[in-house]
């Protein structure tokens, strides 16, 4: 499972992932990964001088349209079960990753979401974002 200390809790962490990250669909998900950056403060510029070290750092977006309180639950759970499987295989872990869920997924296993999972962090756009974030400035 994904640590507390690894979890996207912020509201402007959620947004600015959601703004400024790329974006890959897959079957029953879409991706959104932002890789750290020094340049990259909260509004506020609070963030600039905290150390973001350990990640990836995982939030879940799962609204009604999935289903009842029981199933998003259990499709969260599934999530972040699913996200522990494949982060090793992350090319950057220093990267913010957010899972919005489609109301398709309530029916997949918890394999199918990390296949799925694993197919969103091998597409090009994804690629893409890890080697500019680890490249040197």
């Amino acid at each position: 499972m994904t640590a507390d200390s690894r979890r996207i809790s912020t509201r402007s962490d959620f947004t600015r992932t959601l703004q400024s990250g790329v974006r890959v669909s897959v079957r029953d998900l879409a991706i959104h990964l932002a890789p750290v950056s020094a340049q990259w403060p909260d509004d506020t510029g609070l963030r600039a001088d905290v150390a973001l070290h350990g990640g990836p750092w995982l939030g879940l977006i799962v609204s009604k349209k999935v289903g009842n309180a029981v199933v998003r639950h259990r499709v969260a759970r599934r999530l972040r079960h699913a996200f522990a499987q494949v982060r090793p295989e992350l090319d950057n872990p220093e990267t913010f990753v957010v899972l919005r869920a489609f109301p398709s997924i309530a029916t997949r296993s918890t394999d199918e979401l990390a296949e799925a999972l694993r197919a969103g962090f091998a597409h090009p756009r994804a690629r893409t974002a890890f080697a500019r974030a680890s490249s040197p400035s």
